[in-house]
């Protein structure tokens, strides 16, 4: 069987071998999406296929929604990954008790590439029927400036050349609003679903940023800035965004292959992403959204996504984000590349490294984490780290997690730091020091056995071997 609409054509075969299919007209569905867009998605790796693109597909099988997301992603992601299988996408749920879930995804109706279908884009971003533009870029997408403070030379070439000339992801994304507000100024909401704090204020921070710059430059009007900062009519909305959606793994290849799924051909994108036509990926998931969408919105809250105000979702963010979750996921990251470990799940197993992150997670998190009363920060902490950490199913490696380390430990980690040293009771902190330090070890590149090993990928590798230089492990020990 393969991934695209001629194989789909016979169902029986699909689901003689477990697999549940759309159960909606996708011509239809993809003719209304491509005239009438409500949806738009850039960066639609693992995370995305695996949930939001499913939820949507809840959605049209309910008969809740009659159109689905165009995404927008580099070229070779686009044709590989996409229009290679018609837009179709296979997610394979491992659940902790060993059973699997396999569903193809339809709900993607149209891919483009961010860089060569410009003019496309740009068409779809400026229709009046767009309601929301979501994200999930990871935290580097949104850096617009370097460690010292300066813009980054793509960022600061756009600042000043302004919208028609712009060459940064950002400045490429804001253009397009531009244009957008030239076309009649129509209202939408631009959603960062990526794992950082406050990605909305993030997000905003940067559009606005441009904006202020190409009023300055002459390059665009002042209406334009007023449009960016009304939420009115431009809005922003935070969000928490949760499932573990590791890389393509080998063992669920062969089980694939055993259901007669032909088409598991994954590859390495230009950025060292991994991917393939399916996506393994845990049950759990959580995405908790600001409910502020100007132009409106899917009913996604019937596919079991929240709703709910600003301050709920910052509670939330920071409970996964800053305490419950990633901070302890890039615990095991770190020290299980240095101590050898390719599995998360191994790691649990390891009195030593399951004592750090409980510590972490209950004696330094949880103490400074907040409510958001639609989650319980101790019941979502237990889960984490009696059933999603440990699940044998799961092929999660800390050498995925590792990736752009630098990015995420002021993130992870600043929140519980800034809340101990307004309680003036740092003394209290000996894990999360731990874990700093435990980096710096690790970037050294050489593991417990001193033998070398590759460090993830991460954009601040050269700089930081520059601050190593001459640092030596083992001397002194």
């Amino acid at each position: 069987m393969k991934l695209n609409e001629r194989s789909l054509a016979n169902r029986s075969q699909w689901l003689e071998h477990g697999f549940e299919l759309p159960e909606y007209n996708r011509a239809e569905m993809r003719a209304r999406t491509r005239k009438n867009p409500m949806w738009l998605h850039f960066g639609a790796g693992n995370l995305f296929r695996a949930f939001p693109a499913l939820c949507q597909q809840w959605l049209l099988n309910a008969g809740l929604s009659d159109r689905g997301i165009i995404i927008a992603d580099n070229a070779d992601m686009v044709e590989k990954n996409f229009r290679q299988h018609n837009e179709l996408s296979l997610t394979v749920t491992l659940c902790p008790d060993g059973s699997i879930e396999k569903v193809v995804v339809g709900s993607i109706a149209e891919a483009v590439s961010r860089l060569e279908d410009s003019v496309r884009l740009c068409e779809i971003f400026c229709s009046p029927s767009l309601q929301m533009v979501s994200f999930t870029i990871t935290e580097k997408g949104y850096r617009l400036k370097d460690s010292s403070g300066k813009y980054v030379e793509d960022v600061e070439h756009d600042m000043l050349a302004g919208p028609s000339f712009s060459i940064s992801y950002m400045g490429r994304l804001v253009a397009m609003l531009y244009q957008r507000y030239c076309k009649g100024a129509t209202p939408l909401a631009l959603v960062s679903m990526d794992n950082c704090s406050h990605n909305g204020e993030m997000l905003r921070n940067a559009f606005v940023s441009f904006a202020e710059a190409w009023v300055k430059s002459g390059a665009c009007e002042q209406g334009f800035l007023d449009y960016v900062s009304d939420e009115r009519c431009v809005a922003f909305p935070w969000s928490m965004i949760d499932k573990i959606t590791p890389r393509p793994d080998a063992q669920v290849r062969e089980m694939l292959l055993r259901d007669k799924f032909d088409d598991v051909a994954g590859f390495v994108t230009k950025r060292g992403t991994y991917v393939a036509p399916y996506v393994n990926a845990e049950k759990t998931q959580y995405l908790v959204i600001e409910d502020n969408f100007p132009n409106g919105r899917p009913p996604l809250e019937k596919a079991g996504i929240y709703f709910t105000d600003r301050t709920t979702v910052e509670r939330a963010e920071s409970m996964k984000v800053c305490t419950c979750l990633n901070p302890l996921h890039t615990a095991l990251a770190i020290f299980g590349c240095l101590l050898g470990y390719t599995l998360i799940n191994e790691e649990m197993k390891d009195p030593n490294l399951l004592a750090m992150v409980r510590r972490i997670g209950y004696d330094e998190g949880l103490p400074v984490a907040e409510d958001p009363g639609i989650l319980s920060p101790r019941a979502f902490l237990d889960e984490v780290i009696n059933e999603r950490f440990p699940n044998p199913f799961l092929p999660d490696s800390p050498q995925r997690i590792a990736c752009d380390t630098s990015q995420k430990l002021p993130v992870r980690f600043g929140v519980t730091v800034k809340s101990y040293l307004v309680r003036d009771d740092m003394s209290r902190l000996k894990m999360i020091p731990f874990v700093f330090s435990g980096w710096c070890r690790y970037l050294l590149a050489v593991d417990d056995e001193l033998k070398p090993f590759e460090l993830s990928a991460d954009p601040m590798i050269p700089e930081l071997m520059e601050c190593l230089k001459g640092v030596e492990a083992g001397k002194p020990e």
